[in-house]
């Protein structure tokens, strides 16, 4: 009898993940060398069959775990799954120090990672700022910690444990704070330094990791922040998107989570089109011309605005659709207006027929 299916959905989602791994690290390790079909890998999925032999330049493949059902649901199927395709596999944990007992908390998670074979296995311990707001400041220093272990460990790749429902709500808060089709299209499926971080799990629902958890006695950790009505999206998992569904039908984290996928190609597209662009719309100086730029399509032409100041150095994290507004009337609606002051003390300014952006 196989395993139960909620269990054999999650192994599926991760063996995929870990198969694109394996071929691209053994690609840039011998371009010659090809890593085992994924149809060879999937096949007899339901038998137990023997490790192979880890080889001395297998990858290492990390999971984020906070010790709740998604990232315990994902450190088990990969623990599982890892060593049929020789890969190495290990575990981190981080310790925002939020609540009473938090380092209580990321010991017992590091005991269950090691449990489950995985090695490395790290607990990291971070200090949680202000900036951006409580929830943004903890995803910061959450992300500045895997990062670290990533390079600390040489790992090919961290596992992150998003669901589609998780998915659905970043869409939702990207609705909300009207931030255009790139905050609609969600969470990438890899994202971060060299596709760092993959989300295998953007395809399934958070309850089916909740019961294989349970079809496999994991012990799971439910954090109370998650329910805590202080944090906006705990105020959208439990009263927003049940309030949706109540009012549209069920398939509500569907249709989000379709959207997202239709809302990341676009975008990619779009991104690409105004990396083409950017070539054409400047002087032999590199200065951006607004005739040119005028010229472009405005979604096309912002694109171009917004990656012109951010290289002059203004964080992504800070630069909203309003000041790219501002400087776009520089170009659609000019009437001698004084500089724009953005983000990061740089400027915007119309001179001579030209666009100038920089420190201020």
């Amino acid at each position: 009898m196989g395993p139960h299916p909620a269990v054999a959905a999650i192994r599926l989602a991760v063996r995929r993940v870990l198969h694109d791994v394996l071929t691209e690290h053994t690609r840039s390790a011998d371009p010659d060398r090809r890593a085992p079909h994924p149809e060879l890998a999937e096949a007899g999925a339901g038998r137990q069959r023997p490790a192979l032999p880890e080889r001395p330049d297998a990858p290492l493949v990390l999971v984020a775990c906070s010790g709740g059902a998604d990232s315990m649901a994902l450190a088990s199927a990969l623990a599982f799954e890892a060593p049929k395709l020789a890969v190495r596999a290990g575990g981190i944990t981080v310790d925002h120090g939020l609540q009473t007992g938090s380092d209580t908390r990321a010991a017992e998670v590091v005991d269950r990672l090691t449990a489950l074979r995985l090695d490395p296995v790290e607990a990291i311990a971070v200090r949680v700022g202000h900036d951006g707001g409580p929830e943004a400041a903890a995803r910061d220093a959450r992300y500045a910690a895997l990062d670290a272990a990533a390079e600390r460990h040489g790992a090919a790749a961290v596992l992150l444990g998003h669901t589609r429902d998780d998915q659905a709500e970043t869409v939702l808060l990207g609705l909300a704070r009207g931030s255009g089709i790139r905050s609609l299209s969600g969470m990438a499926a890899a994202s971060g330094p060299a596709g760092r971080y993959r989300r295998p799990f953007l395809q399934l629902d958070r309850q089916t990791a909740r019961t294989a958890c349970l079809a496999q006695s994991l012990p799971v950790w439910d954090d109370p922040h998650n329910a805590d009505p202080a944090y906006t999206r705990s105020r959208l998992r439990h009263e927003g998107l049940p309030a949706l569904e109540k009012a549209l039908g069920k398939g509500v984290v569907e249709a989000l989570a379709r959207t997202a996928q239709l809302s990341r190609d676009d975008a990619d597209a779009l991104d690409t089109w105004a990396a083409e662009a950017d070539r054409t719309v400047r002087d032999e100086a590199g200065r951006l011309e607004c005739a040119k730029l005028y010229a472009l399509p405005p979604a096309v032409r912002r694109r171009v605005l917004r990656r012109a100041v951010m290289e002059a150095g203004s964080p992504a994290g800070s630069l909203f659709a309003r000041h790219i507004e501002e400087v776009d009337r520089l170009i659609t609606g000019w009437r001698g207006q004084r500089a724009i002051n953005l983000p990061g003390r740089v400027e915007a300014m119309r001179q001579g027929g030209r666009l100038v952006i920089r420190q201020s």
